[in-house]
């Protein structure tokens, strides 16, 4: 998706909330990067189980980065966005302070089995079929993510502007990318109007730079809260989303130049 032969590349598919992460970060950033697409689940030439992809990364996660140059690869956007932020100097989003810091890696930990369960309980069994995901795990997932949001309301959301200070940081980018899926201008699965402070944080987000340019995916896919998407339908909503990334990462590097 760029001609510089020495960009990171990011393996994944749009519709993928980590791998929205990790490109709403390097969008923010002004990063050029090559999107290489990886189904997940898929053991064809481009899935995330065939063996040229599980020896890059061998749990066949996404996403996935690799640097060209020195063909490092990393997995996980909580461990990818970390580094990305060391390795670069992104003291704004990721704190050099060790306490500011280690209230970002908090969220980044709790996020795993809370606010994740978002895409597990109210989209995953909408988009993704073929996972037959039992309608007591959707519940229990529901009432996670549930608990999780009071959690961010009476507590994070109410003493400051954004989940760990007054600014944003990769916990923020981590939540939202899960959380504002859910909004009504995308999936519309979710009622938010008991949660003020959430309410008012998913408005400040869309302000963020890279966030229109990374859910072009949802808002392509529109409305799935009456009736599930058709597989055309997303896989129409993933083509247009990387035509808008091609055309962002096209002005990145003409910025570059």
């Amino acid at each position: 998706m760029t001609d510089n032969t020495n960009s990171l590349v990011l393996y994944g598919v749009p519709f993928s909330q980590p791998v929205r992460a990790v490109m709403w970060l390097l969008l923010n950033k002004q990063m050029p990067f090559e999107m290489v697409l990886i189904n997940p689940g898929s053991k064809g030439d481009n899935g995330s189980r065939n063996p040229a992809f599980l020896a890059k990364n061998p749990g066949g996660t996404i996403p996935t980065i690799e640097e060209p140059q020195s063909g490092f690869v990393l997995g996980e956007a909580h461990a990818i966005m970390p580094y990305l932020s060391n390795k670069h100097g992104w003291d704004d989003v990721y704190p050099s302070d060790h306490q500011a810091r280690a209230r970002v890696d908090w969220y980044l930990h709790y996020h795993h089995r809370n606010v994740r369960d978002a895409s597990i309980g109210l989209v995953a069994p909408k988009i993704r079929k073929d996972l037959n995901i039992p309608e007591i795990v959707q519940q229990s997932a529901l009432a996670t993510l549930t608990n999780a949001l009071k959690a961010m309301e009476a507590g994070w959301l109410a003493q400051s502007e954004y989940l760990t200070g007054n600014r944003f940081t990769l916990a923020d980018i981590a939540a939202y990318v899960e959380i504002g899926q859910l909004q009504p201008e995308f999936t519309n699965v979710f009622d938010f109007s008991p949660y003020p402070n959430v309410q008012r944080w998913l408005k400040q987000m869309k302000q963020i730079d890279g966030h229109d340019d990374v859910h072009v995916v949802l808002a392509e896919l529109g409305d799935i809260s009456v009736e599930p998407p058709s597989m055309e339908t997303i896989k129409n909503a993933n083509k247009n989303a990387l035509k808008a990334l091609r055309v962002r990462l096209d002005a990145i590097g003409a910025n570059d130049g």
